[in-house]
């Protein structure tokens, strides 16, 4: 099992093992603040992603607080046991993750997958996670059980698909004008071949299966936390502008900001603007 980054560049802050749920190793970093302020702000990946995907985002958030971003079981360098795979598995891990480190209530990030697993999570647990930036979140929409039963069939066929079905998805993640797309796309499919087994390519296609198939929509109005939304406007696939505007008017305490001209991965193609706009968020007062 590879635990560490090889063929593909590694972040630059100190990286960490936790053991959480019993016998899963999360490969995680702590980056301590300059300045405290606040509680921690913990960020979450997107599917399939690993640290680095917010390697840029850290300095300028670490200012006046706490970093911890982690890979969630079954991505980059973390354990990937042989075994199903959902999102309240994965939200577990963090809460896990939380625990061991004593860290009792945060701040909460993250795009796409993770962006969804920071509405859930607040959801689930209100009085640990105070303020919320999610950006392009994972179910801004309603099931959509074709996709669903299109994860089921590419499950079956193990890893013999893999290839071709993240191709496809990995042509919705960044602007084609963007000048970093390229490199962008090879080191993703660089880190896939390195970790790439059976629980890896499982993870890819269940946890996929769950995203397309649950919703936020329902508990959107129980989310009352201050919430900051974020979205690329050139980001539409699955109807996710659609999606995300519908959002913000179904939660009590949310706004949205809108990045011209970005896409899906906005961590990559406008980090410093995103952590300006998070960074704005998480230190306004408090409602």
């Amino acid at each position: 099992m590879t635990k560490r980054p090889r063929r593909v560049p590694a972040t630059k802050h100190d990286q960490r093992d936790a053991t959480v749920l019993g016998d899963v190793r999360l490969r995680y970093v702590d980056v301590p603040a300059h300045e405290p302020e606040a509680p921690p702000l913990v960020l979450l990946h997107g599917l399939a992603s690993r640290i680095e995907e917010y390697e840029s985002l850290i300095d300028p958030l670490r200012a006046r607080r706490r970093v911890i971003v982690m890979d969630l079981p079954g991505n980059g360098y973390s354990d990937k046991p042989a075994r199903s795979y959902t999102l309240t598995f994965l939200e577990d891990a963090v809460l896990g993750l939380l625990d061991h480190l004593g860290v009792r209530e945060a701040d909460l990030a993250g795009g796409s997958l993770g962006g969804g697993m920071v509405l859930r999570l607040a959801h689930r647990l209100p009085e640990r996670f105070r303020r919320l930036a999610p950006w392009a979140p994972a179910g801004v929409w309603e099931p959509k059980w074709a996709f669903g039963l299109l994860g089921t069939f590419l499950l079956r066929t193990g890893t013999m698909l893999f290839w071709p079905t993240v191709w496809i998805q990995s042509r919705y993640w960044y602007d084609p004008a963007w000048k970093g797309r390229q490199r962008a796309l090879d080191e993703s499919f660089e880190h896939y071949r390195e970790i790439l087994d059976p629980s890896f390519v499982r993870m890819y296609y269940e946890v996929g299966r769950e995203q397309v198939t649950h919703s936020l929509f329902p508990i959107a109005k129980e989310i009352a936390q201050p919430t900051l939304l974020l979205w690329g406007d050139r980001d539409e696939a699955l109807g996710m502008g659609d999606g995300v505007k519908r959002l913000a008017r179904l939660m009590p305490n949310a706004s949205l900001h809108v990045f011209r001209g970005a896409r899906h991965s906005l961590a990559s193609e406008v980090p410093a603007e995103l952590a300006r706009e998070i960074s704005r968020f998480f230190g306004a007062p408090s409602k």
